[in-house]
């Protein structure tokens, strides 16, 4: 019986053993280097961003395999005038940060000529670890860029001011708005805030974008429509323009509080941490730096409060998802060291480095781990006939531009509905 016990436990022991190994090799699988560890050379990555300390730790993390590869981060100034001319420079980058807004943009023809087809089978690199919806594949079928970051539109909620008044997060056009009342009749003047000086990143056209390219979806001819600014498209922005004005209505954001946010990034923020606004509406690169300045503000110092991003309920169904790329990364096929390049390549476009990557910087991680970070979970909670990619639909930066101004204006009561449905192709 000694001898049963003991064999049974021994068993057990090397099926425990055999896991532990199991689970060590999934946690490297995600990279093996296949180049020489001795290499030594140089990978310069230029972006527009002023610092990039999230990319300088993958530079850390990749020389504990290539430990003579010198990596290093560079800003152009005047990025999108500057990034054509630098490619065709002696001094070539390997990497660049490129953009969904280039795509069908003329002016960066030559800066396409330069791009690599990532989606390469030789590459070898791990696209199946980014959600698909923001791979975008060009007419050939081909990869230029692969997303590093994501994004999307929605609210930052306060839930610890939620429970206080004992509410309920509102999950539906109705209950936003009823909650916004509630909300007002206990003395907070503008439930909702967000930006709202300019078109630009104002909260009128986070509020309308999402609906509009719902709307759009599922109806080619329509987009075609409207990517190609025909008037007759601008009957898309309806439903979406009538929600901006039904907020405004019902005074579920006050344009007098929302216009002293002077600045659509910091001061957005740093408004939400007073810990007296309910819903933030903003977008997620500016939800990205939260994280940096909570110690930065005394209020929420003094006062922490769980909150996290979500989308706002503006149907009886409840919010849209737009997963859209924040930043993407090109490899510069004429450059030096395009081997190497590679190899760092798919040392970072894996689940683990783009999830540790997007920790640091606090932005939407691109892999299938959507709720890697607690601050974006109610995204994942989003169903996919609700989840739309306006870059792999095909949406073209002009009609963007279309809906941000209409919205803009719509919401500051400059233009009425009809007027801007009619403007539709010619609104600046």
């Amino acid at each position: 019986m000694k001898k049963l016990i003991y064999a049974v436990l021994i068993a057990c022991m090397l099926v425990s053993l055999a896991s532990c190994s199991k689970k060590t090799e999934d946690a490297v699988v995600g990279f093996k280097p296949v180049l020489d560890k001795e290499t030594s050379c140089n990978i310069t990555v230029v972006g527009s961003y002023d610092n990039f300390e999230a990319l300088e730790a993958e530079f850390d993390r990749f020389n504990e395999y290539y430990p003579n590869v010198r990596l290093k981060y560079l800003k152009l100034d005047d990025y999108n005038n500057t990034l054509a001319a630098t490619l065709e420079s002696s001094n070539k980058p390997n990497i660049f940060f490129s953009y969904a807004s280039m795509v069908g943009n003329r002016n960066f023809d030559s800066v396409f000529s330069h791009m690599e087809n990532l989606s390469d089978p030789a590459l070898k690199l791990d696209l199946n670890s980014i959600r698909p919806g923001l791979v975008n594949h060009d007419a050939n079928g081909s990869v230029m860029m692969v997303p590093v970051f994501s994004r999307s539109y929605g609210m930052l909620v306060n839930y610890d001011l939620f429970e206080k008044e004992g509410l309920s997060v509102p999950t539906t056009m109705d209950e936003l708005l009823a909650v916004c009342a509630e909300f007002k009749k206990r003395g907070y003047f503008s439930p909702m805030m967000g930006y709202s000086l300019k078109s630009s990143s104002c909260l009128m056209y986070t509020i309308a974008y999402p609906m509009f390219v719902a709307s759009l979806a599922g109806n080619p001819q329509a987009l075609e429509l409207a990517n190609a600014l025909d008037p007759a498209s601008g009957e898309y922005m309806r439903t979406a323009l009538e929600a901006v004005q039904k907020l405004r209505d019902n005074g579920c954001f006050d344009l007098g509080e929302c216009d002293k946010i002077g600045d659509n990034y910091t001061k957005v923020i740093l408004r939400f941490f007073e810990g007296d606004v309910p819903m933030m509406i903003c977008a997620g690169d500016t939800v990205s730096g939260t994280k940096k300045r909570e110690s930065q503000s005394e209020a929420f110092s003094k006062s922490p409060f769980k909150y996290a991003f979500a989308p706002i309920p503006l149907t009886d169904k409840g919010g849209f998802f737009l997963d859209s790329p924040s930043v993407e990364f090109s490899v510069n096929k004429d450059c030096d060291n395009l081997d190497m390049t590679n190899e760092f390549m798919r040392f970072l476009i894996t689940k683990t480095e783009l999830n540790e990557m997007a920790s640091k910087k606090r932005l939407v991680t691109p892999t299938t781990d959507l709720s890697f970070d607690s601050v974006y979970a109610p995204f994942s909670q989003v169903p996919a006939d609700r989840t739309f990619s306006p870059e792999v639909l095909g949406i073209l930066d002009p009609l963007t531009a279309q809906i941000r101004n209409a919205a803009f204006k719509v919401g500051r009561g400059e233009l009425t509905i009809d007027e801007a449905i009619s403007m539709y192709g010619s609104m600046k």
